[in-house]
């Protein structure tokens, strides 16, 4: 479950697609309006979006108004993934751009993260901070208006330092779709709960 919550992760810091080979890149418009989808309809109109420029650079397509930071899928990558987060998780998600950016490790990135986060230097919310993942098949896409079918929802409540007795939850699942405590302990602390 670990590797699949990386890979997750990963796609929402990951700074660019591959350069050596030509991808098509959507049009912002449609790279918006799938990025807002893990989202409730009455939040999407005013969410941030990160999405993808003819370049393949991970740029912001959209400023938003409400708390919300979305992520367009990344063309570069197999299947479609998008998310959005709390904007409260903005400094810690950035960070993790600029250090996949300087092609660190996942390892590596975590581990400099750690250490910023013990110093003081980034902060993490001390609420909760909600992140909302949807993914499916490339198939199941329509790039013509943006619509994902068959897709399944992830939601990932990250609680910094929370621990199984603080929370009461186990650090993995016993029946299918059960909320967990993934990282307990550690400033990646979060709730995962899915897929749906």
């Amino acid at each position: 479950m670990k590797k699949v919550l990386l890979g997750l992760l990963l796609f929402t810091v990951w700074p660019t697609v591959a350069q050596d080979t030509k991808i098509a890149i959507l049009p912002p418009e449609i790279q918006i309006k799938t990025a807002v989808l893990p989202v409730p309809e009455k939040e999407r109109d005013a969410a941030m979006v990160y999405g993808y420029n003819g370049d393949g650079e991970l740029v912001v397509l959209r400023k938003g108004t409400n708390n919300l930071v979305c992520i367009a899928d990344n063309p570069g990558k197999k299947g479609i993934n998008v998310a959005c987060y709390s904007k409260k998780m903005e400094p810690f998600m950035a960070r993790g751009r600029e250090l996949s950016a300087q092609g660190l490790s996942g390892e590596e990135r975590e581990k400099i993260r750690e250490k910023e986060v013990a110093s003081g230097k980034l902060k993490m919310p001390k609420e909760p901070s909600m992140m909302y993942v949807y993914y499916g098949k490339e198939e199941d896409y329509d790039a013509k208006t943006g619509e994902l079918q068959n897709a399944k929802f992830r939601y990932v409540i990250y609680t910094p330092f929370a621990t199984t007795e603080s929370t009461g939850l186990p650090d993995k699942p016993h029946a299918p779709g059960m909320p967990w405590l993934m990282d307990p302990g550690t400033h990646r602390a979060h709730i995962m709960v899915g897929p749906f």
